[in-house]
């Protein structure tokens, strides 16, 4: 092989990459190509540049070999091949234009919900290429839909506001819990076991797997200490809800305990009965329940522990039996409370919620 061309800059040369370099208005492409030059004519090795620019080796040969035979002009992309496109400013105002509406029905009557970008080049003359080329320069991407959740509770930041309230100035004396079921949690089974990873292959378990039943996982979560309580059940009907909540009682017996809770209407009392007024009076009226806002659930602290459990246990355990999956969950949450347990570091808009 040839030896690298050498780089040799003026002080003109030098003065222009540098301020390319520390212009806040230059391209990401362009600082980075500056960068090498400058690194190269400093005598650093490819290798070297590899590592500090987090780049690959023929980008840095690329980049260098160019500046050396063209100068600093050679740092611009090169014409694209292929002809350039012949749509106007009005035809690509159409095309974006329909691009963020929703399109017609088709003629027999069938709902649309987003567009290809086929049927988009067809309404306005041009090819499939050339519509996503324009609306990429636009920063429109009909093919790309994101979940969406809109709550239409009118107390919304009234109810968010007092549970962040709660988290940031947890009343002394009174424990704050979170409390919720995570349902239909899944005993599966498959032929063969996890296989794990081993270099250049990550770990494998079998695609096809059998159903042996499911159970429902009712937690508490302090979020003062991070212990759990826990209770697997077939069901999460009220009793079952109010069961759980007769653990809890059991478990803290302070004169004022807070209890952050979802809307389900296991939870709340109904035009059927009072239930959960009549269970609280029952306990002494010790406990304030705080409900979180419709569509507001990510408010409620066990969300996150149920990750955990979802990532750590469910998610490639070997369950045969609905047995088997109490007993790891309930292994899970003792290991935890005894070596894990935690308070998270919850977060509201970058703020960390701690005392």
């Amino acid at each position: 092989m040839s030896a690298a061309p050498p780089i040799v800059l003026e002080d003109e040369e030098r003065s222009e990459l540098e301020r390319i370099v520390g212009a806040a208005s230059s391209e990401v492409r362009m600082v980075q190509r500056a960068r090498i030059v400058l690194r190269c004519a400093d005598g650093h090795g490819v290798n070297e540049i590899t590592e500090q620019l987090g780049c690959s080796p023929p980008t840095v040969s690329k980049w260098r070999g160019r500046y050396a035979r063209e100068g600093i002009e050679a740092l611009g992309d090169a014409p694209r091949p292929g002809p350039p496109l012949t749509h106007g400013p009005e035809t690509r105002a159409i095309l974006i234009a329909k691009a963020c509406t929703r399109p017609p029905e088709t003629p027999e009557g069938a709902r649309r919900e987003r567009w290809t970008y086929e049927e988009l080049g067809e309404e306005v003359g041009m090819s499939a290429s050339q519509a996503h080329v324009i609306l990429s320069r636009a920063e429109i991407k009909p093919h790309r839909v994101k979940m969406w959740c809109h709550s239409t509770d009118p107390d919304y930041q009234k109810k968010m506001r007092s549970i962040v309230r709660l988290y940031v100035r947890r009343p002394k004396g009174e424990p704050v819990l979170c409390i919720d079921e995570k349902t239909g949690m899944q005993a599966l089974s498959r032929a063969r076991e996890l296989q794990p990873a081993a270099p250049r292959r990550a770990a494998r378990f079998e695609f096809e797997y059998q159903r042996n039943g499911t159970r429902c996982l009712f937690g508490c979560f302090n979020i003062a200490t991070g212990q759990v309580l826990g209770r697997c059940t077939r069901s999460r009907k009220r009793p079952d809800f109010l069961g759980f909540m007769d653990l809890v009682a059991s478990v803290y017996r302070q004169p004022r305990v807070h209890v952050v809770l979802d809307n389900l209407n296991t939870h709340k009392d109904t035009n059927q009965g009072d239930f959960v007024t009549e269970w609280n009076r029952s306990h002494g009226r010790r406990f304030v329940f705080h409900y979180t806002p419709t569509h507001g659930s990510w408010l409620n602290q066990i969300e996150l522990w149920f990750g955990i459990v979802s990532r750590r246990v469910l998610r490639h355990g070997q369950f045969r039996s609905p047995d088997s999956l109490v007993a790891a969950i309930e292994s899970f949450i003792d290991t935890w409370n005894r070596l894990e347990a935690h308070p998270f570091r919850w977060t509201y808009e970058g703020l960390p919620l701690v005392r």
